[in-house]
């Protein structure tokens, strides 16, 4: 429930205000608009405000909206409506009214991020933790317990913003010099080299190829929760059991446990475990689950986790009114290219299509983050805002950024696109809006299927 409630939150705002955009504009430049619809297909409740000509409606389809206008080329027009017609407007009044959705999604965006960084956001404090040899961080000379302070320049506050700078700096193939501060307190710059990072790399953890890792606290192989019905307690495992070695390989860490039990899918694995004052030999069976195409073993088992030392590793980014604007608009801007860049390289091949997400994973990270807190809600918000805007500004017919490339070829060539030329773009860009939503939702599926 929490999960639906969030996607339907997610939807309607996201439409409503994408549709706003074009219908405030459309109302400034005098276009008549006859209906503003939150979902497409049948119309289950309208409502009509005295003296407006607008009826207000939610349809049946709740994934997007539109704005109707009065347009002779949709229908026949009243006489007395001609002079409000959206066709009958100068075309740059025309690329405002279309430009104004997307815009709109940005602006919400800004406004969001806005609010956030006001009221703060959590985030990882970016501290190393183990640096592999023979990766770009080991050779940049880059220690364990190191705290990142900028990239090139730009100040890095949390270790997620560590990882969204890197990836734009690695889709720009740039060069990145990284200031430090070591556990002793000492100023440090590292060059490091991300030009071993491809770009079929980022369909999957780019940071494993660096060789950066952020630092955790150590979680010891002690058992903290057990899924009910689950093979740990059928084993007879018991919450606090101190997992010493599994088939006879010690046991440092949780991390540890996991790769064993990983490993033997279906295959018995004896743990020695001590309960108490006891020393106990408990034989047990990881039950077999598809995981990103292959089998890995799992027993329904959690750990027991250090609260204290997880909290030491949060910190808030916080700024005040006038800052939290200005670091808005660059996260919407870096954002926004990004996200330009990811599509670009998924058109070129370079990156997996299986990035893309549909309705379903987009209602489950809604949910996700909904369960997560408010703050984390509302980036997800803005984050899909973003997606929307650059989305719709693509040059494909259907969408806004389509529109768009009609009416700059109008201003080129002096008069408006041939009906053919509208009926021709119209059949692409369903084929190809078509193509992608297949393939978005075939992911959404794989991934459900993959858990």
């Amino acid at each position: 429930m929490i999960t639906l409630l969030a996607f339907a939150g997610a939807i309607a705002l996201l439409v409503v205000f994408h549709e706003l955009g074009h219908y405030w504009v459309a109302r400034r430049f005098d276009v008549k608009v006859l209906r503003f619809s939150v979902g497409f297909g049948k119309v289950i409740y309208s409502k009509r405000f005295a003296g407006s000509g607008t009826e207000w409606v939610i349809s049946a389809i709740p994934l997007g909206g539109y704005v109707k206008m009065v347009d002779e080329r949709e229908e026949e027009v009243a006489p007395e409506d001609i002079p409000y017609a959206f066709n009958r407007k100068p075309v740059l009044q025309r690329m405002a009214i279309v430009a104004a959705g997307p815009l709109a999604n940005f602006l919400l965006a800004i406004v969001l991020y806005w609010a956030l960084f006001v009221y703060g956001v959590p985030g990882l404090k970016p501290v190393l933790g183990d640096v592999p040899p023979g990766t770009p961080a080991a050779s940049a000379q880059m220690r364990p317990d190191e705290t990142l302070l900028s990239i090139n320049g730009e100040v890095i506050p949390s270790w997620q913003e560590l990882r969204w700078q890197l990836l734009d700096l690695t889709l720009r193939q740039d060069e990145v010099t990284i200031e430090a501060r070591s556990a002793q307190g000492e100023t440090l710059f590292h060059r490091l080299d991300i030009s071993a990072v491809e770009a079929k790399d980022l369909d999957g953890e780019f940071f494993d190829k660096l060789g950066l890792h952020l630092r955790q606290p150590v979680v010891l192989p002690i058992i903290g929760k057990i899924v009910e019905d689950s093979v740990a307690k059928r084993a007879g495992l018991q919450e606090g059991d101190h997992i010493l070695r599994a088939n006879g390989v010690a046991m440092q860490r949780w991390s540890d446990l996991v790769e064993a039990v990983r490993t033997h899918p279906d295959q018995a694995v004896q743990f020695d475990i001590r309960r108490g004052e006891m020393t106990l030999n408990v034989p047990v069976v990881p039950q077999a689950v598809a995981e990103n195409g292959k089998m890995v073993g799992k027993i329904g088992a959690a750990p027991k986790v250090d609260q204290a030392a997880w909290q030491a590793m949060l910190i808030e980014v916080k700024y005040g009114p006038v800052e939290a604007l200005a670091h808005s608009l660059r996260k919407t801007w870096e954002t926004s290219a990004v996200s330009l860049k990811m599509l670009g390289k998924m058109v070129l091949g370079e990156i997996s299509v299986k990035n893309l997400s549909g309705p379903i994973t987009i209602a489950d990270y809604a949910g996700q983050s909904a369960k997560i807190g408010l703050a984390a809600y509302l980036s997800f918000l803005a984050l899909i805002s973003i997606s929307l805007g650059v989305l719709n500004l693509l040059p494909v017919p259907l969408l806004d950024g389509g529109h768009l490339l009609y009416y700059v070829a109008e201003l080129l060539k002096g008069s408006p696109v041939s009906e053919q030329a509208w009926e021709i773009g119209q059949k692409i860009g369903i084929a190809l809006l078509g193509t992608l939503m297949v393939f978005a939702i075939y992911n959404d599926i794989s991934r459900l299927v993959s858990g």
